[in-house]
């Protein structure tokens, strides 16, 4: 079995804010959500910013006790897919739009409760096994994200987990689309979450020499395609939102950002972290997206490209659009990173810019890149430098790739 999915429900914690009306206004007027950390005392490290989720007062969302027992990439997912039910105007509580049995909740995450892992860690040197939480492996695990969100909303459909490095909420979204494609449920709640700037998290990226170190001028730090980028910029939050088989999102009269046309997945069977140098896995993903939507390179406007302001990653990213979409990828299609203004969310990032593809086709505009002053070598595509672009397009892609080579590609379409 077959069906239309479509995407009515959308809502993000970023460091650009944690509203619609933030995150998107923050996108389109060039702002960066990057700047110094105050989580801890980055003082010893290598690199001192970052996207960082500001302002998050745990006790006074979840109350002192129930913080307590959800880390910080749950509390992230669980506010995020709380906005994405609200837009989609939602009561699963009191009115579910199908049984709680065909509402599922698939999110993605790349590392899960690094945040607890280490606090325990800690207490286990300090203070002796007797003195790890008992909160410790509920909190930590990949799938508390969603398993907390169907417990929230008492939903007993198909719920899991994905744990594929920065691919893990495109995975998620995909694998989610073809659950209701297969009949398997009729609505998930997906995206995915992320909260890896912890002392562990910053300083394994920054020992691989992953991340940029402008730290005198943190938010111009992620430049992707720039010839002057030196590496990503770790960043934390979430993207959820509410898909919905046509026949339930029509009967409900819900608003419809976008449909999802089409998902493919690869792996580049080459390096652990590094991507392949031609971009040969990302061209897999993005052909297989295009082939399950049975839509022709040249129908896709807009890609909100993977650009995580790496050497390598930019540059084969920009191999593998050349090599899909031909004369069409130097004549009409454009590209843009909002992780330029974000930074890298990991694990999160899928679900983000699937987010912000969603509003770029809802609303006809797309967001840019900034920090984009000079493309570097073999990076000469139409990557939206600096302003944002008014214009329709009715095909968007969102690209996800990630450390172990795990390469995911979603296709939307206006409805």
């Amino acid at each position: 079995m077959s069906r239309r999915v479509f995407i009515t429900g959308i809502g993000v914690v970023t460091g650009l804010g944690e509203t619609l009306k933030d995150f998107w206004s923050g996108l389109l007027e060039g702002r960066s959500g990057v700047g110094p950390l105050t989580l801890f005392d980055t003082s010893p490290f290598k690199v001192h910013f970052g996207g960082q989720v500001r302002d998050w007062d745990a006790d006074a969302r979840f109350g002192h006790k129930e913080a307590r027992r959800i880390d910080r990439f749950a509390q992230f997912a669980l506010v995020a897919a709380e906005s994405a039910v609200k837009d989609a105007g939602l009561d699963l509580v009191a009115a579910p739009p199908v049984p709680p049995e065909r509402f599922g909740v698939y999110i993605g995450s790349g590392i899960g409760g690094l945040n607890e892992f280490e606090e325990q860690h800690r207490n286990l040197i300090d203070k002796g096994p007797r003195q790890i939480s008992a909160f410790t492996i509920p909190k930590l695990m990949v799938n508390a994200a969603s398993g907390q969100i169907s417990i929230k909303y008492g939903l007993k459909g198909p719920t899991s987990a994905v744990a594929t490095a920065c691919a893990s909420a495109a995975n998620a979204i995909g694998d989610a689309f073809k659950a209701i494609q297969a009949g398997w449920a009729d609505a998930m709640v997906t995206g995915g979450s992320e909260a890896a700037i912890t002392h562990m998290g910053l300083g394994g990226f920054a020992s691989m020499r992953a991340l940029s170190t402008r730290n005198d001028d943190p938010q111009r730090a992620s430049r992707p395609f720039d010839k002057d980028r030196d590496g990503f910029v770790l960043a934390e939050g979430a993207g959820v939102l509410i898909i919905e088989a046509e026949e339930v999102a029509r009967a409900r009269g819900a608003r419809v950002y976008a449909e999802l046309l089409g998902y493919g997945m690869s792996a580049d069977g080459s390096h652990i972290t590094a991507p392949d140098e031609e971009g040969r896995g990302a061209e897999r993903a993005m052909r297989m997206c295009l082939q399950d939507a049975r839509c022709n390179p040249d129908q896709v406007g807009y890609i909100n490209a993977h650009g995580t302001s790496t050497g390598l990653g930019d540059l084969a990213e920009t191999k593998a659009m050349k090599t899909i979409f031909g004369d069409h990828a130097k004549h009409g299609l454009m590209v843009s990173s909002t992780k330029s203004h974000l930074g890298h969310l990991l694990g999160a990032s899928g679900g983000v810019e699937l987010v912000a593809s969603c509003l770029a086709i809802h609303r006809g505009v797309l967001p840019p890149t900034i920090n984009l002053d000079e493309p570097g070598e073999g990076c000469d595509l139409d990557y939206i430098p600096h302003t944002a672009r008014e214009v329709r397009v009715d095909r968007v892609m969102s690209n996800s790739f990630g450390f172990g080579g795990h390469n995911a590609s979603l296709l939307i379409g206006r409805p």
